[in-house]
């Protein structure tokens, strides 16, 4: 394995694709790593991952640890496939230019002063620097881009990191939205679209006109534009661009080409994009070729299961860079957390603070519900008026968040990202029959596999859950009974310098 330092410091605003988000990485000590020793995309790549630094939900034994490059790729000659960009906290701050803690403020501020995209001219696209055209006899979608599959139980290769953009085809209003892809065939992927998106709804109303969608997968991007996509209504309605989201986290719009083969837009300087069409009324089994009767892993931790009936899309060309990266993750990974819970933990803030300024000190979606299903308030009551605004914070989140399951609220000399430090927080200052609030009957999140009736005769159908607020906070009234052991404040560095560099 070897790591690379460039001659010249570089900056998050530097940063403004994948190859120079690298740069970046190799600057810092333990973020990024390479390897040449050959390995397979079918399950291979995934499991050694898994001990480097898949971590999130991943079966144990995992940790975070540093990106990896994959520079040897087993039937796949002068292919790189790059995993984990994301799979950790302090790498998200390094790429976005602030501190780890503050991802949700800094986030917060990105989504609310958006900077649209803007377009390239013809043939200025990085992007498009190879072009390989479906029609062409000799194309093979399975034979030019190494897949990975994460199991054996996968329902085929997947690409796990397709940035989908598509447009609404009577608006003209775009979306982005990261999608379950899996290959199927030649010039064939079938895409899973969780009802409601918005992509989805683009979808519905191009297949009742009869018409084809054209969409571009867009894959190996600047960190900023991955993180900014993942935000999810309310905080990004519908017509929202959230590539102006990572507009406003580099203070400088995200560039846009016109695909060479259908109508519609790439991001000029992605790694590789995928054109096509998603076809109207036809689905196809997402396991069909395999009947593992799983899909791939997902974020909850599970094997989800394959989809009987998806939508069809049909590749009309490939493009991509000279030697280009092919980026992809551990499904249950920490890589995950990053990218849907840092968009989580600002919509909770943003909309926290509108209703109860000061009050919430701040957020984390923790990587236990990879996240999307847990999350952790940290709050101040500064008065006797302000108890009881923590179970208003929880109920803010809950709506802010639909897909959001459980809310545990701490106060603020806790630390939030610290889970010994929550559950002290839990085992103290927590009492089951009075500190639990139950909001049973309440639409959570598909992938959620105790959201079955089976599973509980509360819930009336699949995908309704109990959703639950953990009140692990002091009341106002009893403070100064809780105050933490008070310790000398002292300087540790001179006695332990090394710990410290």
């Amino acid at each position: 394995m070897k790591s690379q330092t460039p001659q010249h410091a570089l900056q998050a605003s530097d940063v403004n694709d994948l190859r120079s988000a690298i740069a970046l990485l190799k600057q810092h000590h333990g973020q990024y790593i390479e390897t040449d020793h050959i390995v397979d995309p079918n399950g291979e790549l995934a499991g050694v991952y898994r001990h480097i630094g898949a971590g999130g939900t991943v079966k144990r034994p995992t940790r975070i640890g540093p990106a990896m490059m994959f520079n040897n790729i087993k039937e796949y000659p002068g292919s790189r496939v790059l995993v984990g960009v994301h799979a950790s906290r302090q790498r998200a701050g390094l790429l976005l230019g602030c501190k780890p803690e503050d991802l949700a403020f800094h986030m917060g501020q990105a989504v609310k002063n958006p900077i649209e995209p803007v377009n390239l001219s013809a043939g200025s696209a990085p992007c498009q620097e190879q072009i390989f055209r479906a029609d062409d006899p000799d194309f093979d979608l399975r034979k030019l881009l190494p897949a990975p599959t994460n199991t054996p139980l996968d329902a085929g290769p997947f690409f796990c990191l397709g940035l989908v953009l598509a447009s609404d085809p009577e608006l003209g209003v775009s979306d982005v939205t990261i999608h379950r892809l899996c290959v199927q065939g030649k010039d064939e992927l079938s895409m899973f679209l969780a009802a409601g998106r918005h992509i989805e709804v683009f979808r519905q109303k191009a297949e009742a006109a009869g018409k084809p969608l054209p969409i571009t997968i867009n894959m190996g991007l600047d960190p900023a534009i991955y993180i900014g996509a993942c935000f999810e209504a309310p905080t990004t309605p519908f017509g929202f661009d959230e590539l102006s989201v990572a507009g406003a986290l580099r203070n400088r719009a995200v560039e846009l080409v016109d695909a060479v083969s259908v109508p519609q837009k790439s991001i000029a300087r992605a790694e590789i994009v995928i054109e096509g069409e998603l076809i109207p009324n036809v689905r196809v089994q997402e396991d069909q070729h395999t009947h593992t009767g799983h899909a791939m892993p997902e974020f909850p931790g599970y094997c989800g299961d394959a989809n009987p009936s998806l939508p069809l899309i049909k590749v009309t060309a490939v493009t991509m860079r000279h030697q280009a990266i092919l980026q992809t993750l551990v499904g249950p990974g920490e890589e995950h957390t990053t990218l849907a819970g840092i968009p989580t933990e600002a919509s909770i803030y943003n909309a926290v603070e509108a209703a109860i300024p000061g009050f919430l000190q701040n957020v984390y979606a923790h990587s236990a519900g990879g996240g999307k299903f847990l999350a952790i308030l940290q709050v101040k009551k500064r008065t006797a008026t302000d108890e009881g605004r923590q179970g208003q914070a929880a109920l803010i989140a809950l709506a802010a968040y639909s897909e959001l399951k459980n809310v545990i609220l701490v106060d603020e000399d806790v630390d939030l990202f610290d889970s010994s430090d929550v559950l002290w927080a839990m085992s103290t200052r927590y009492q089951g029959d009075s500190s639990t609030t139950f909001l049973p009957g309440i639409r959570g999140h598909q992938l959620d596999p105790s959201q079955m009736p089976d599973y509980s005769p509360s819930i009336r159908d699949r995908g309704i859950s109990c959703k639950t607020i953990f009140d692990c906070t002091v009341p106002f009234a009893l403070k100064d009974r809780f105050v933490r052991a008070p310790f000398q404040e002292v300087d540790p560095r001179p006695f332990a310098p090394e710990l410290f560099d």
